[in-house]
């Protein structure tokens, strides 16, 4: 009874309908190469399954066949080539020379290299060929990534400094404003990315003499809407500064105050420049020293080098002026809309929230990990 629904209703693996097929025709008194040419299978398949049925009974409808070729390496042997593959390799060979074995002379694995020396590991060998070993690598989430560079500041002022930035961004918003410089800038060729026929990339020529000098790009950002500008100098001095904080002054022309974010430059605070800014009401917002992330306007450079210099061979720095200026008038022109930076900026100030995370500050527990 069993054998005719599994028949009947076809319901279920493949291979168990047809060695139900095979079971019952054996039953009704069918020859085995009747059954054979019945369900396109070799005579000798016919008879094995017709054993285990007498064997075993139902249970030969699941054969339980062997997963392929038995592993070669543990649960332990893969948690030991992870850990292997996540430390330094001069730190493993300081830790073998207690076993008097030679320090590795390199900084980080290969593949090769990382196979080769599970293969012969004194402590614990592990054979394992490299592309199951990118394989393991990859699923348990190890991949071969640049260094990353991170820096923290040691300003003693520091927490007082953040909180002013904050602050000043946050109620006075439409009279915040930033100020760096971005470079230096030297005409050689960029490279960048670019779309191209596959294989066929753009090629820039190489250059082994550089004697245009080099160049340094002021920029003033307006917080409040959006806007970049600024002019290329042949140097950083505090006249220069002075100059372009007079342009921001310039921007808010009705005496109110104005701030503006800007780095612990010595030339961004001489005593001219302080002087000014006491008398036309503007204050300066030092960022903490090596915090320069802190200041709104680094994350405008970005595309400039990107969409200016990226991909790019200026014959001088006339035309690198000339080129920064265009950018700069069609990114003004396609700036985001006021709506658009304030939902972001709820949304950045929602995400902080719901971390308990606050301005420049890292996420609770993040030195701890």
């Amino acid at each position: 009874m069993r054998l005719q629904q599994i028949v009947r209703r076809g319901k279920g693996s493949a291979i168990r309908v047809r060695r139900a097929m095979i079971i019952m025709a054996s039953a009704s008194g069918t020859p085995v190469p009747a059954i054979a040419r019945l369900v396109a299978a070799d005579e000798d398949t016919v008879r094995d399954v017709i054993h285990a049925f007498n064997d075993k009974g139902l249970a030969a409808l699941d054969p339980r066949w062997a997963g392929g070729r038995p592993r070669l390496i543990t649960d332990d042997d893969i948690a030991f080539v992870v850990t292997t593959a996540t430390t330094r390799p001069a730190k493993l060979g300081h830790l073998l020379q207690l076993r008097r074995i030679r320090r590795l002379p390199f900084t980080h694995w290969s593949l090769r290299k990382l196979a080769a020396y599970l293969a012969d590991n004194p402590v614990r060998a592990v054979g394992v060929g490299r592309e199951r070993l990118r394989q393991i690598l990859c699923e348990r989430g190890i991949t071969f990534q640049r260094t990353r560079t991170w820096k923290e500041s040691t300003d003693p002022d520091k927490e007082a400094k953040l909180d002013r930035i904050e602050q000043v961004t946050t109620e006075h918003l439409d009279r915040c404003f930033a100020f760096d410089q971005f470079g230096p800038l030297s005409i050689r060729p960029c490279h960048g990315s670019a779309w191209a026929p596959r294989s066929k990339p753009h090629r820039l020529p190489a250059t082994y003499r550089r004697t245009h000098g080099i160049r340094y790009f002021h920029g003033c950002y307006s917080l409040g809407d959006d806007q970049l500008w600024g002019v290329t100098r042949r140097r950083k001095g505090g006249d220069h500064s002075l100059a372009a904080f007079k342009s921001i002054r310039a921007a808010r022309p009705d005496g109110e105050p104005v701030y503006v974010i800007l780095e612990n430059l010595s030339a961004n605070k001489t005593p001219k420049i302080r002087s000014w800014a006491a008398e036309n009401n503007v204050e300066l917002c030092f960022t903490p020293t090596n915090a320069s992330w802190a200041n709104p306007i680094e994350a405008q450079f970005g595309p400039l080098r990107t969409f200016v210099m990226g991909d790019s061979n200026h014959a001088n720095h006339t035309v690198l002026a000339r080129r920064l200026q265009d950018y700069l008038r069609w990114r003004n022109v396609n700036a985001r809309h006021p709506d658009v930076l304030a939902a972001q900026r709820q949304e950045r100030a929602r995400v902080r929230s719901e971390r308990q995370q606050r301005w420049g500050r890292p996420r609770a527990g993040a030195a701890a990990a």
